[in-house]
């Protein structure tokens, strides 16, 4: 992708962050947005189906090299997405012959590094534990574990979720038999918005198989069952170690892969793992309609 004058359209990137659907969207040069019709058109076909765009706009911040907005497949906006992140330091790695990125997301200022194997690493940021900061709708002084259950009162099915932001509301309900032997499909809508959670929020069930490994399913906000959620992969990671089922650095294993999820002694979280590019094209920002690039022979 390079930058380029202003036009109905803009290049994108189909590419997949252990198998979490993204496309990579430069408006670079432009002073438009991603509109949430647009997302909802894309979204809705096979071919450009997506569980985050990342629209890669010019730097606002002094000594950042980006701004990047997120959007969901609803047309909402998120704060983080480490898979999708990852996606963006590769396509502009390829560009620009650099391996290291300053980003400026909602969440904050992110750091980001192509390492020579190929994988990629992107810190996080800090996590927030406050009742206020998830955010929830009532006061929780310890959010290890709060009072939120799915099923029958006296023999719940899930029961007692982590809660913690990654720059996104997160639930984490642990678990000590497979996750996929759960019903994530019917509770995650029914959880994602519970009043509890005024922004909604993303739910993980979890189980950990090592004091260094967890494996999780995700219902992502505004997006659904998913491969592979970054962010949420890092508040497992970091309620893992929080609640003392594991230790800071830990494989977390999620559908489409391994992410290794390094919570360190200054509090940042940094995630790494790999990125891949799939095919290229333009798109309206305004519409969703979209062309693919022509495959040379």
């Amino acid at each position: 992708m390079t930058p380029h004058a202003v036009a109905s359209t803009v290049p994108f990137a189909r590419m997949n962050g252990l198998g979490n659907e993204i496309l990579v969207a430069d408006l670079r040069g432009r002073d438009d947005r991603i509109l949430p019709a647009a997302a909802i058109a894309l979204a809705g076909r096979a071919e450009t189906r997506f569980d985050q765009i990342m629209a890669i706009h010019d730097p606002v911040t002094p000594d950042t090299d980006a701004l990047v907005r997120i959007v969901n497949a609803d047309g909402t906006e998120a704060g983080a997405c480490g898979n999708g992140m990852r996606c963006v330091v590769q396509a502009l790695a390829a560009e620009l012959g650099r391996r290291s990125f300053t980003f400026e997301t909602r969440a904050g200022i992110l750091f980001a590094e192509e390492h020579e194997d190929g994988t990629i690493s992107v810190d996080m940021g800090r996590p927030k534990f406050g009742w206020q900061d998830i955010p929830l709708s009532e006061p929780f002084h310890d959010t290890r574990a709060i009072e939120l259950q799915i099923g029958p009162i006296d023999a719940p099915v899930l029961h007692s979720p982590s809660v913690a932001s990654m720059g996104n509301p997160h639930a984490i309900f642990w678990v000590t038999r497979d996750v996929g032997s759960y019903e994530l499909e019917r509770f995650g809508p029914i959880l994602e918005n519970h009043p509890l959670f005024p922004e909604r929020a993303n739910i993980s069930i979890a189980e950990v198989t090592a004091d260094d490994a967890m494996t999780i399913r995700t219902w992502e906000r505004g997006v659904g069952l998913t491969r592979a959620c970054g962010s949420a992969a890092c508040a497992a990671a970091v309620s893992g170690a929080r609640t003392r089922r594991t230790g800071r650095r830990v494989t977390v294993t999620v559908p489409g892969g391994d992410l290794l999820i390094d919570w360190r002694d200054d509090d940042r979280v940094v995630m790494t793992g790999p990125a891949e590019w799939e095919w290229s094209g333009r798109l309206d920002p305004a519409t969703g309609a979209f062309e693919r690039d022509a495959v040379a022979a």
